[in-house]
């Protein structure tokens, strides 16, 4: 090995070094935070009055949110589909890997968030509801809707942003040229949980 390459080879060698003590120190002075832990949203109800729609007039799906209750033992939330479209809809949750009628938390409300993380593919998991009041139907025909309450247990994260997922809608025929074939909605509105 010449001396010029060794010379260089010590030289990244100690600055790596360096990186790496610098860092160290500076964490155990402790002029960086502690990860934060998560807790859990307290109970709370929040009056949305949230309305989505997805196609153009005449062939829309209008999605609407119209509450959102935090509970001791779980969330509900207080939803409606209407079909203002041509053709009918299935209603399938849970018949696509991304899809379900729930909730999913994001970092903020900020529709950019959203846009980024759907493009990336790394959207948050949902969380799935597992009671509906009343049964979705099994087809949402031409003209018709469903409003209704979906729920189910476990913690929130406080601080996080709820959107409401809708899905999976798979048509049931051949769409009009506007509309996907299968369709999950996630709200462009999001609530922010409280502690």
């Amino acid at each position: 090995m010449s001396r010029t390459t060794i010379i260089v080879l010590v030289a990244l060698g100690a600055t790596l070094a360096g990186f790496a003590l610098a860092s160290n120190a500076t964490r155990l002075r402790g002029s960086e935070e502690a990860p934060r832990a998560s807790v859990a949203a307290g109970p709370q109800q929040a009056d949305l009055d949230w309305r989505d729609t997805y196609g153009p007039p005449g062939e829309q799906i209008v999605f609407t949110v119209d509450s959102l209750a935090v509970t001791p033992t779980g969330w509900r939330a207080r939803i409606g589909v209407e079909n203002a479209s041509s053709i009918a809809w299935e209603l399938d949750p849970g018949a696509t890997p991304g899809g379900t009628f729930g909730l999913q938390l994001f970092k903020t409300g900020e529709p950019d968030e959203l846009e980024e993380r759907n493009k990336a593919g790394t959207l948050p998991a949902a969380r799935p509801a597992t009671i509906y009041e009343p049964e979705l139907p099994r087809i949402l025909e031409p003209n018709a809707s469903w409003k209704g309450e979906i729920s189910a247990r476990g913690a929130l994260v406080a601080d996080s942003w709820v959107r409401v997922t809708f899905g999976p809608l798979i048509a049931v025929g051949k769409p009009p040229d506007e509309l996907d074939d299968v369709l999950v909605w996630i709200t462009d509105n999001a609530y922010r949980l409280r502690a």
